[in-house]
């Protein structure tokens, strides 16, 4: 594959697999495993992410934040059933019936226009029941989650096939708040099953639930930023092995020396102590490189680590090399990832930038080329 622009992303399959299996192996065959795909695939391609699920049976379901995320994966010939996470609008349903989106159903009204969108459709809606538990986001309160379920399975066209709920805080170091969140979705599923008159796929265990409480598992577990390699919060328990899903790379795009006093960038924020050399890299933040990395974070070139010098601009950032250098234009350069020895991570750039893995993965541009590894 030859690269047009030098900076792109890897995208590692095959650990996303090991991801996939390590979780499939702690929770056991007996669940399904529903990956969160939505944001394309925390920035690593929500398309192949998907396909390498389906071809290596590490999932049984994808899940989606908007309908359009739903119909790319159709369109690319993805077979697995897709839920739609959220709510709805009256305008959207006809398109996702008409893709064979599972939709979220977190109210009466939502409830009605999903059924009105499946007669126009001829063909029925897949539904699954969202319910609060404590999230405060969205979904039918719990206490009135029967009623809603009741109305649900009343409806023509409308297919109630689960019910779910999200943990806030299920990556916290204090257990206690999701502990008995998951003792209240557990009693006000069984009380929706009772209304609907069916067994439902009841579900409420994200990453969090998954590395951490196991009586959140239930029918299905829906992980997210750990099938990408990553705990959601350092305070999670690391209960099961995870491999990094991506490294961002570039190369050396210009080289020269510079006498001490020559100022570096915009704003002149950084002045070479020393005739120094320095390195120009074509990634900026426009690439997802971040602007707070400025005379402050780092690159890998040769399994050496060397800092960044005066303000990363939209597309190029500068490097300092040092008073000698065997670097040379063309070279790879590591922005996160591994270089022989030495390894940037992305939890060392959400510490550096006071975020999380999520942002940084997410933020990475679609004009910056992903390679996928085979897996």
């Amino acid at each position: 594959m030859t690269l047009l622009y030098a900076t792109h992303a890897r995208v590692h399959l095959g650990n996303i697999r090991d991801n996939l299996r390590a979780i499939r192996a702690a929770v056991g065959p007996e669940r399904m495993v529903l990956i969160a795909v939505k944001a394309n695939g925390y920035g690593h391609g929500a398309v192949a992410v998907s396909r390498m699920a389906e071809a290596t049976g590490t999932a049984e379901w994808l899940g989606v934040a908007t309908v359009p995320e739903g119909i790319e994966l159709r369109e690319a010939g993805l077979r697995l059933p897709i839920l739609k996470l959220g709510p709805t609008f009256p305008a959207e349903m006809a398109a996702a019936v008409t893709a064979g989106i599972t939709l979220a159903i977190c109210s009466r009204e939502e409830a009605d226009a999903a059924a009105e969108a499946a007669r126009a459709a001829g063909r029925p809606v897949s539904v699954h029941l969202k319910v609060d538990t404590g999230m405060g986001r969205v979904g039918v309160m719990q206490e009135e989650a029967p009623a809603l379920a009741l109305h649900l399975s009343a409806l023509p066209g409308v297919e109630l096939g689960g019910v779910f709920t999200h943990l806030p805080v299920s990556d916290a170091a204090d257990p206690a708040f999701t502990r008995e969140q998951i003792s209240r979705f557990r009693a006000v599923a069984a009380d929706v099953q009772e209304a609907a008159g069916r067994k439902l796929l009841v579900h409420g265990a994200n990453s969090g639930a998954v590395l951490g409480h196991e009586p959140a598992w239930l029918d299905m577990v829906r992980p997210g930023i750990m099938i990408y390699g990553f705990r959601p919060d350092p305070a999670t328990p690391d209960t099961i092995p995870l491999k990094p899903g991506m490294s961002l790379l570039t190369r050396v795009s210009f080289l020269k020396r510079v006498p001490a006093g020559t100022s570096i960038g915009y704003g002149r924020t950084w002045v070479a102590p020393r005739d120094t050399f320095i390195a120009t890299i074509p990634a900026g933040y426009a690439d997802g490189f971040n602007r707070l990395f400025s005379n402050r974070g780092r690159v890998l070139i040769g399994g050496r680590s060397y800092p960044l010098v005066g303000r990363v601009c939209m597309d190029q950032s500068m490097v300092d090399l040092g008073e000698e250098t065997d670097v040379a234009v063309g070279d790879e350069v590591v922005l996160m990832g591994r270089s022989g020895d030495a390894e940037i991570r992305c939890e060392e750039w959400a510490e550096k930038l006071g975020t999380i893995t999520y942002e940084v993965t997410c933020q990475v541009n679609p004009r910056v080329t992903r390679v996928y590894d085979p897996y």
